[in-house]
């Protein structure tokens, strides 16, 4: 029962370590880096990968997800995350941070066995004096 339990909580000190390395990886603009954190067949879901034209906003497998963040990146060249909190759940991270435009972003990740993200599901905030997402 133990072994179970410590592969499906993500520690303290886990949730750390992913947190600064994802925020960095971002912040270098270093697609690489970004995409060590994520499995061949991720699923990553969010409302900007909807308005980019992925069907019900979800992306499917590491080389789509490449294009959807080089896009990303190449559209706010000043990006730039700041960390808010980082919380641990069974299995899933969740990182809430000031992302583009001045929105606040909660991303939950969850992991597989080797802390890989495995699928992702972004929320935005609106945009300081704008409506929805």
């Amino acid at each position: 029962m133990d072994r179970i339990a410590t592969t499906l909580e993500v520690s303290p000190d886990q949730i750390a370590v992913f947190e600064r390395e994802w925020i960095e990886a971002w912040n270098a603009h270093d697609l690489d880096r970004i995409l060590s954190h994520y499995r061949d067949d991720v699923r990553f879901v969010s409302p900007f990968a909807a308005g980019a034209g992925a069907c019900r906003g979800e992306i499917r497998g590491l080389s789509a997800l490449r294009g959807y963040f080089e896009l990303g990146l190449a559209s706010f060249p000043e990006l730039h995350f700041q960390p808010i909190a980082a919380l641990g759940g069974i299995g899933s991270i969740a990182l809430h941070y000031r992302s583009v435009e001045e929105r606040e972003a909660i991303e939950v990740m969850e992991l597989d066995a080797r802390g890989q993200v495995r699928r992702a599901a972004a929320h935005y905030g609106a945009r300081p004096g704008h409506g929805a997402p």
